[in-house]
């Protein structure tokens, strides 16, 4: 025969008395149908931040991906006036920075501050494309928090619901659910929160580096064609 005792471990027929664990299924489920609905909706966000960060950093670093040489042969086809062969090389490259040097390429002849302000241009989409969804991140950092908290909040609402109807004969076993409940939730928003935060400030960090690669590069070839012949 198996007796509970009070400290939470279970006492056996010899007098031996075994610990008792809690698995995490069993610590979500406890919570009762309050704790498990922002449960879900915590994994829910946290598989949507996943796939964000996984989905813009593989697109991040294939668009930091450019050959050493890639500026080196636009210049030698600018400056022998080869405007055709230096365009097929940025349509091979297709990266943001071949983009705007095309876009540049494509305004040859015209005053340099033309194609100054026709690179940044392009260099505003191509930024917007790489922050695409990024932001979604951050919500998703300052709001599983607040949804965690809002669990907290149900559950310490519950467990004094408990308390008002247990007509002064207070058991622990009563305010359990709520007690569950205010902690899961509140884990869960918190891990969930920081998993976004870093992730969000880990691909911003990976846009900076791309963008200032798109303006080392962009500045190089305004300089070339400042150049004196």
């Amino acid at each position: 025969m198996v007796q509970e005792t009070q400290d939470g471990t279970e006492l056996l027929n010899n007098g031996e008395s075994v610990e008792k664990t809690l698995s995490i299924i069993e610590l979500i489920t406890s919570g009762g149908t309050a704790g498990m609905v922002i449960i879900t909706i915590l994994f829910v966000l946290l598989i949507v931040a996943s796939y964000i960060y996984f989905e813009r950093l593989f697109a991040i670093k294939a668009a930091s991906k450019i050959d050493a040489n890639f500026m080196n042969q636009i210049k030698d086809h600018v400056t022998n006036g080869k405007i055709d062969s230096a365009q097929v090389l940025c349509a091979q490259v297709n990266s943001p920075v071949s983009r705007l040097i095309s876009k540049g390429i494509s305004r040859i002849g015209k005053p340099l501050e033309d194609i100054n302000t026709a690179i940044e241009n392009a260099g505003r989409l191509e930024v917007y494309g790489l922050e695409k969804n990024v932001s979604v991140l951050a919500t998703i950092s300052g709001a599983a928090p607040m949804i965690g908290f809002l669990g907290t909040v149900i559950g310490m609402i519950l467990s004094i619901f408990e308390i008002a109807n247990s007509g002064g004969q207070i058991d622990i076993k009563l305010l359990a659910d709520g007690l569950y409940t205010a902690m899961t939730t509140t884990v869960a928003g918190l891990i969930v929160g920081i998993i976004g935060y870093i992730a969000y400030n880990h691909l911003v960090v990976k846009t900076d580096k791309v963008v200032y690669q798109m303006e080392a590069n962009s500045l190089e070839f305004l300089d070339h064609l400042n150049e004196p012949i």
